[in-house]
């Protein structure tokens, strides 16, 4: 039977996605991708394959399990599945680097960021390109914001790389970047399914960078302190996004073969816009959908996004949904 197939590694983020199935009554399975057996001289069960793999799978001990998934996708498209956030998706995923450049490619502007490879060399780059000015340090390969510092100057950034706090990076790169400073801070996080927009949402970053918006990762309600209205940390805006930037974001998209994303931007105090991080495996917080009445909707994220792949499961097997 034909059906969709999900390729993930946290079972934490599915329950949503799978409630939405099975209230759409949608033909599914899931591929667990931490580990397996896969005969490459077989051919791939029929249906739909989406796949959500995390760049930050290494951080729940599943250290290669994208690099399974890469072999996955390619044995896929070989023998002409459809793969939704196919192979080039995952590249985008496991790599700041590779985004910044396909950003900038279609006129989407990011943060000047300076890739260094090797511990030893971080201070370096540092003292040339930013002297005692703030800057963010990154890892290349990240999710969920883990890893991301903040430094306002030289000696705090020296202090951290030679301490016992400092993470070697999974694929032995860092950023440096310069810091975007905002009039509040809040980021807004712009959600695609089917390669289209579907709705922002304002995050509140007043107690750090770790912005999974899952219900799993939920770590309670804050409030921008210069706002004079109390925020949720995740808020879905009515107006969305610039027109300008939207498109941006979609031709973005369609060119590297993207079709589910939540794309992360900030506006700084002189109110230009700052792209910083493309997220192709996204979740949706259930409150803050919840609030804008589209929870249990196909106006939600799990609701679109089960929509989404139903439809191209009936487009291709009429029969299987």
């Amino acid at each position: 039977m034909s059906r969709i197939h999900v390729l993930h590694e946290n079972p934490l983020w599915l329950p949503p996605l799978a409630a939405a199935f099975d209230q759409r009554a949608l033909p599914w399975t899931e591929w667990f991708m931490d580990g397996g057996i896969y005969d490459l001289s077989t051919a791939p069960p029929e249906g739909v394959f989406y796949n959500r793999m995390s760049a930050s799978s290494h951080t729940r001990n599943h250290r290669y399990a994208a690099e399974l998934t890469a072999g996955v996708l390619a044995w896929l498209a070989a023998h002409g599945r459809l793969v939704i956030n196919g192979s080039s998706a995952l590249d985008l995923e496991i790599s700041k680097a590779r985004q910044y450049a396909a950003l900038e490619a279609r006129g989407v502007v990011t943060p000047r960021s300076i890739l260094v490879s090797g511990r030893e060399r971080v201070l370096d780059a540092a003292r040339i390109y930013f002297a005692d000015r703030p800057m963010i340090l990154k890892p290349n390969r990240g999710g969920k914001g883990l890893g991301v510092r903040l430094f306002h100057t030289f000696d705090g950034l020296r202090r951290h790389v030679q301490s016992d706090e400092y993470d070697e990076p999974a694929d032995g790169l860092v950023l440096l970047q310069d810091y975007i400073r905002a009039p509040e801070p809040c980021i807004t996080r712009a959600e695609f399914i089917g390669g289209k927009f579907l709705y922002a949402v304002r995050v509140d970053t007043s107690e750090g960078f770790e912005l999974c918006p899952a219900e799993a990762c939920e770590i309670g309600d804050l409030a921008c302190p210069v706002s004079a209205t109390p925020l949720h940390k995740f808020e879905i805006l009515s107006d969305g996004i610039p027109a300008a930037l939207r498109t941006k974001f979609e031709r973005f998209l369609a060119e590297n073969g993207v079709e589910v994303a939540g794309i992360e931007f900030i506006r700084d105090v002189h109110d230009r816009l700052w792209t910083y991080d493309v997220n192709t495996n996204t979740n949706y917080n259930p409150e803050a959908e919840a609030r804008a009445g589209r929870a249990g909707t196909d106006r939600s994220g799990p609701g679109a996004l089960a929509a989404f792949l139903g439809t191209e499961l009936r487009r291709l097997y009429p029969l299987a949904a």
